[in-house]
């Protein structure tokens, strides 16, 4: 192919026209682009950044080394984030919410993800503990002219809350070993279709091997990190007898099961989860395994028959109000998936819980007008 010499030369003359901004203004994103944080907040590496503060932090730990079935949560993180593309601050707004959660003026920011070993489980669970710690020592950016946690932490100080994007199941107790030092024991929330208050499992004998997805809870009782009016919700999965049942009540646990939502009915499951924790600081976890896994088919160990996304989306939005003090989503392995179904639907739970830490009641109305 042959160029003209003033086609040449005119490509060699200098760019005068208008820059890009003159002309298109400020770069924005589109919502499949750009560099990847959860909603497209503003991302930072809190860990290197001492000086970064915030009222509510997502947090990465992709730690899936005590898995009991299918490996792959570590992969969680980046899954749930890439699931959150469509969600970004200019259009927060939900229905169901009638709330914006980027519209509270607070300081929501991505802190990125906590690099934890692969090969060690004991020192991956020290570094998460070591992270989470030292997210939660930092004040709030809001300070205490919209007390929240200061009232319930026991040195009187505003503290963030940080939303927790897993990993495995064990990651829990490195997170309440923090919570621990800032308020005590507390209450949980814990919607999954497994039990993980068993004890150690069969032949496993050393200190490290007791700690895994399903005995964490085991652990944290046996080191005092949880009150005695801890809940779960969507329980389905198989047991030993009812045994299993009597040492969940020990560890500090009722059960909410997955066919109590067709007996009881959503209404009813949030007034008992709201009873049983009262006023008492609370944390919530969700394992994707609590919904059926036609629905969120990419978790390690599938259940059949779990509650729908808009039903545990409905409850989630009862529990407005109680005093959380933080929050997570788990076991998201994205191998197992199809088309993001797993990802985009737990990037919209972390988005409920952006609602639900900053809203002091559920909703009483819909957010629309009636048709």
């Amino acid at each position: 192919m042959h160029f003209s010499q003033d086609l040449i030369n005119a490509r060699q003359q200098p760019f005068t026209g208008p820059t890009w901004s003159e002309k298109y203004g400020a770069q924005i994103d589109s919502t499949f682009s750009g560099p990847l944080s959860f909603s497209h907040l503003p991302y930072s590496r809190c860990l290197d950044n001492a000086d970064t503060n915030f009222d509510i932090a997502i947090l990465g730990l992709p730690f899936d080394t005590t898995t009991s079935y299918r490996p792959g949560a570590r992969f969680g993180p980046f899954a749930i984030r890439s699931g959150s593309r469509r969600q970004r601050d200019a259009r927060g707004y939900t229905l169901s919410w009638a709330h914006d959660p980027f519209a509270e003026g607070q300081k929501l920011i991505d802190c990125g993800d906590v690099p934890v070993s692969a090969v060690d489980n004991a020192l991956a669970i020290d570094q998460m503990e070591v992270a989470y710690s030292s997210l939660l020592a930092r004040p709030a950016a809001r300070g205490t002219d919209q007390p929240v946690t200061s009232l319930l932490a026991r040195d009187g100080l505003e503290h963030p809350r940080i939303i927790s994007l897993g990993g495995d199941h064990t990651i829990v107790l490195p997170i309440l070993r923090s919570l621990n030092k800032v308020y005590g024991p507390i209450s949980v929330i814990h919607f999954d279709a497994h039990l993980d208050t068993w004890a150690a499992y069969p032949g496993q004998s050393t200190d490290q091997s007791r700690i895994t997805h399903g005995t964490f809870f085991y652990i944290a009782q046996e080191e005092g990190l949880l009150g005695n009016n801890s809940i779960h919700g969507g329980i389905r999965c198989k047991l030993a007898g009812l045994s299993d049942l009597e040492n969940d009540a020990e560890v500090g646990f009722q059960v909410i099961s997955t066919d109590d939502i067709d007996d009881l009915g959503v209404p009813a499951i949030i007034r008992k989860i709201r009873n049983r924790i009262g006023n008492s600081p609370v944390y919530l976890s969700l394992d994707i395994d609590v919904i059926d896994p036609g629905l969120a088919p990419a978790t390690g160990t599938p259940e059949a028959g779990g509650w729908t996304t808009r039903e545990l989306k409905r409850i989630i939005r009862g529990l407005a109000g109680l005093n959380f003090v933080g929050a997570d989503i788990v076991e998201v392995a994205p191998a197992y998936d199809n088309a993001e179904i797993t990802g985009i639907a737990a990037a919209d739970f972390v988005h409920d819980f952006m609602s639900m830490l900053l809203t002091k009641a559920p909703p009483t109305k819909p957010g629309h007008r009636s048709v």
